[in-house]
C-alpha cells in the first residue's frame, strides 16, 4: 500500500449557502468571524487566531450543502504522497492548480471512500494574525477552526479509513456490537475529525473554538438581541465526551456550526483512548438540556468532486435507538 500523506490538521470548509447576504450576516455580524476577501459569489473568513487566508468558505449556490473538507499536510511534498495515495485506494482524484481556491496553493481534491469532497493541500497565502487586536474583537470572538463532524452510515468503516490516514482516536461511543461514535485527531486536541452514526454522506457540523466560555454564552444574548434565538438548536452544555462547552446553532440554510471550547491535550503517544457506552447518559452532555431529534437526524447534503449530490446510504446502527430507555436523550423533544 502507498504511504499516506501527513496531514497536519483540518484546515478549512465549503458551505454552499443560497443567500450571501444572510449567511454574511449569520457568520460575520452574529459569530463575529473575519472576512478576508468577498466578492459577489463567494465569502472568505477566518477565527481571530488564525493567519492562513481562510478557515471557511461560503460560495453562493442554488442548493445549500457541503461543497469541501479541507486538510493541511505537513510539507509540500504531501501533496504528490496524497494524489498516488487516493488513486491506489480507487477514489476519483484531481489535482487543482494554485488559485483554484483562492488563497490556497496547488492541492489534491478526492472523493474519499466514504464519499466526501476533500481537499490536500500545504502551500497558502498567509494574512495578519489579529490575536491582539482586542478593539477589534466582538465579545464573542472565535478564535479558529477546530473540527469537521461527518455522518456516516458505518462508523467501523470510517475508523479504518482514517486510522490508515494517520489519524488516532481519543474517545468513543460503543456497545458490545456496535461503535455509534468516534473522535479522531492529527494536532494534539480532542479531534480534527469526529465520526458520527447516521444516514450519509452527510455533514453533521463544522466547530469553532472560543477562548473562553463566556464569549460562547455572549453569542446566544447577541442572538437574543436579533430575536433569532430560534438558531439555537442545543446548549449551551458540556460534553461528556471531549469535555468540552458548546453551543450548536443553524444556519440561515440549516448548516450547524457549534461553538466550542476546553477540551483537553492529547499530543503524547501514550495518550489514553477513551471508551463510553452508548447507555451512559453523561456521554454527549456531561450536564445539559436533551438533545432534540433534530440533532441526530438532520444533517447538510455532501456534493461530489462536480458538485453534484451524493447518494445517501441507511446507517448500520442508531446510536438515538439504541439509547432510548437508557438515557432519554434519543427521545424527540419540543421544537420550537
Amino acid at each position: 500500500m502507498n504511504p499516506a500523506p501527513d496531514i497536519l490538521r483540518a484546515a478549512y470548509a465549503e458551505l454552499v449557502c443560497t443567500d450571501l447576504e444572510r449567511s454574511r450576516w449569520f457568520y460575520v455580524d452574529v459569530l463575529g468571524l473575519v472576512v478576508t476577501e468577498e466578492n459577489d459569489e463567494a465569502i472568505y473568513l477566518k477565527g481571530f487566531d488564525e493567519f492562513l487566508h481562510h478557515s471557511l468558505v461560503l460560495r453562493k449556490g442554488d442548493t445549500a450543502a457541503l461543497a469541501k473538507l479541507a486538510f493541511r499536510v505537513c510539507a509540500p511534498e504531501d501533496i504528490d504522497k496524497a494524489e498516488t495515495y487516493f488513486t491506489g485506494l480507487g477514489a476519483e482524484v484531481r489535482r487543482l492548480p494554485a488559485g483554484t481556491t483562492r488563497g490556497i496553493g496547488e492541492a489534491i481534491f478526492v472523493l474519499d471512500p466514504l464519499g466526501y469532497p476533500v481537499e490536500f493541500f500545504y502551500d497558502a497565502e498567509h494574512t495578519e494574525r489579529l490575536h491582539q487586536q482586542y478593539h477589534r474583537m466582538p465579545s464573542n470572538r472565535l478564535t479558529r477552526l477546530d473540527h469537521f463532524n461527518i455522518t456516516v452510515p458505518d462508523v467501523a468503516e470510517g475508523q479504518k479509513y482514517y486510522a490508515d490516514l494517520g489519524f488516532r482516536m481519543s474517545e468513543s461511543i460503543e456497545d458490545d456490537e456496535h461503535v455509534y461514535a468516534a473522535w479522531y485527531y492529527r494536532k494534539p486536541t480532542t479531534h480534527d475529525l469526529a465520526l458520527t452514526s447516521g444516514d450519509g454522506p452527510r455533514l453533521h457540523h463544522i466547530a469553532f473554538s472560543a477562548a473562553e466560555r463566556e464569549q460562547i454564552l455572549n453569542t446566544a444574548d447577541i442572538l437574543g438581541s436579533y430575536q433569532a434565538e430560534d438558531l439555537i438548536e442545543r446548549g449551551p452544555g458540556r460534553h461528556g465526551v471531549t469535555n468540552a462547552f458548546y453551543l450548536y446553532l443553524r444556519d440561515p440554510d440549516g448548516h450547524r456550526i457549534e461553538l466550542y471550547t476546553s477540551d483537553y491535550y492529547t499530543g503524547d503517544p501514550d495518550n489514553p483512548q477513551i471508551r463510553w457506552d452508548v447507555s451512559n447518559p453523561r456521554r454527549r452532555s456531561w450536564w445539559g438540556h436533551d438533545i432534540r431529534a433534530s440533532w441526530y437526524e438532520e444533517s447538510s447534503e455532501v456534493l461530489d468532486l462536480d458538485g453534484v449530490p451524493v447518494p445517501i446510504r441507511t446507517q448500520v446502527a442508531s446510536e438515538r435507538a439504541a439509547a432510548i430507555g437508557a438515557d432519554g436523550f434519543g427521545i424527540p423533544t419540543a421544537s420550537h
